[in-house]
């Protein structure tokens, strides 16, 4: 009798801890603080407000570029919280007339989220503002995407990520937009 008696209260007691842990971890407390934290809101907001772009989705850019980590260096040599490669960062300030750019300038995380964010207006510019394809071109490179658009025949509609033919870029869609989403959620009250 005792040996049933103690584990009823070990099962209500684990059941009780096992809830405890998912109560903090879904809060928006925890959410914010370690699994989508928003880091650079200022930055965020100004660049995105200039060029006309949802701010959570720069933020979602960023989580999944990053992870808000300003001195990232992927292995293919991208830089900085949004993951300027060195010459599409000197495209861009010939592009903005920025004088005297160097590429530790993307080291930078003001001057790397503004870089970034007005290559993301670029591409949604040129992508007819299909978010889908300008992610994809961020990400796998605005001269696949019009390849795949032109051998697939996809519309400026396009909306199917499923069908982008790079996993990378198709992962990297999926989590930018579910990133979206959840800043949007967590934030956008």
């Amino acid at each position: 009798m005792r040996i049933w008696t103690w584990l009823k209260v070990l099962m209500i007691g684990l059941l009780l801890f096992v809830t405890g842990i998912y109560t903090v971890f879904t809060s928006d407390w925890f959410q914010k603080k370690y699994m989508y934290p928003f880091l650079y809101q200022e930055a965020v907001y100004t660049y995105a407000l200039e060029y006309d772009l949802n701010p959570f989705l720069i933020a979602g850019v960023i989580r999944t570029e990053s992870k808000f980590f300003a001195e990232a260096r992927s292995p293919k040599g991208a830089i900085g919280l949004m993951q300027i490669m060195p010459e599409t960062g000197r495209w861009i300030a010939e592009q903005r007339e920025q004088k005297n750019f160097m590429i530790a300038d993307l080291n930078d995380p003001d001057l790397n989220i503004r870089f970034g964010t007005w290559y993301l207006a670029s591409l949604k510019k040129e992508f007819a503002g299909n978010e889908v394809l300008y992610l994809a071109a961020y990400n796998g490179g605005r001269g696949n995407v019009k390849q795949w658009m032109q051998r697939y025949e996809w519309s400026k509609d396009f909306d199917d990520i499923e069908q982008i033919p790079f996993k990378e870029t198709r992962e990297y869609v999926e989590r930018v937009l579910n990133s979206k989403k959840r800043y949007q959620e967590l934030y956008g009250r």
